[in-house]
């Protein structure tokens, strides 16, 4: 596992890309950031995280009648969750594990299908259809994240950094911050001493010694409870629903 971190100029698709590639086509664990969309070759997974939080926040300050579209909301994606860990402890099958996937769609395919008064409900409807087909990938994907927290936390010092100057007001001082950044992540990911990490490389006289940082060609551990080789995109599509964008009913906006 690695983390790459960058400050760039700009918040558009051409610094994400810069980092990932315009044709990326691996697993995108994500927040509901609209410009992941444009990775059109991955297989997105959007942070169920994000979402029970959101509703969480929702739930704190709505009225009573308003309250109820985020728990019912949250009531979905917190078995989500269970759901997986389930899996995890082998009590239920692959088979029993999509089913009971395509109940909670189900259920919340006629949630989003209602109408709705409360301009924060119909915000969050709108984003539900929007990341309709990436809500439960990781059911279909046993040992997918299902959230993006390691991510965050990876780069949770970088931003907070970035907040206090951090060295960024220059573009050296900032491009210096994101390369130690990245190193002394990926040396704690990994196991190691990022003092020692960076010691060996910063001494070293071989170019190609931050090459053993790079993961190998042998499939990563799982933490399902049978060994999973994760589908690419084109399977993905084949296990999902129909296309979720043509489920979109009148008097809501149209994703994207």
């Amino acid at each position: 596992m690695i983390t790459v971190c960058d400050i760039l100029p700009g918040r558009g698709f051409e610094q994400a890309a810069s980092l990932l590639g315009a044709d990326y086509d691996g697993f995108l664990v994500r927040d509901g950031w609209r410009v992941y969309l444009k990775f059109v070759q991955a297989a997105h997974q959007s942070c169920a995280g994000h979402l029970i939080n959101r509703c969480q926040k929702m739930i704190e300050i709505a009225s009573p009648t308003a309250a109820r579209f985020p728990l019912a909301i949250k009531a979905i994606f917190q078995p989500a969750l269970a759901l997986r860990d389930r899996y995890a402890r082998q009590e239920i099958s692959v088979h029993g594990l999509w089913t009971a996937t395509g109940r909670l769609e189900a259920k919340l395919d006629r949630l989003l299908l209602r109408p709705h008064r409360d301009p924060a409900n119909r915000r969050l409807a709108n984003h539900l259809w929007r990341e309709r087909p990436y809500l439960f990938t990781f059911l279909y994907c046993p040992g997918l994240d299902a959230t993006n927290h390691r991510a965050e936390r990876a780069v949770r010092a970088l931003i907070g950094a970035r907040k206090n100057w951090g060295g960024n007001r220059t573009w050296k001082g900032a491009r210096t911050q994101a390369v130690l950044t990245s190193l002394i992540q990926t040396g704690k990911q990994q196991g190691k001493d990022p003092f020692q990490l960076l010691l060996q490389l910063f001494c070293s006289s071989d170019p190609e010694k931050i090459l053993d940082l790079l993961p190998s060609t042998a499939a990563p551990p799982t933490s399902s409870p049978v060994p999973v080789s994760l589908p690419g995109p084109e399977i993905i599509s084949s296990l999902l629903p129909l296309p979720h964008t043509a489920m979109v009913p009148p008097g809501l906006h149209s994703p994207g």
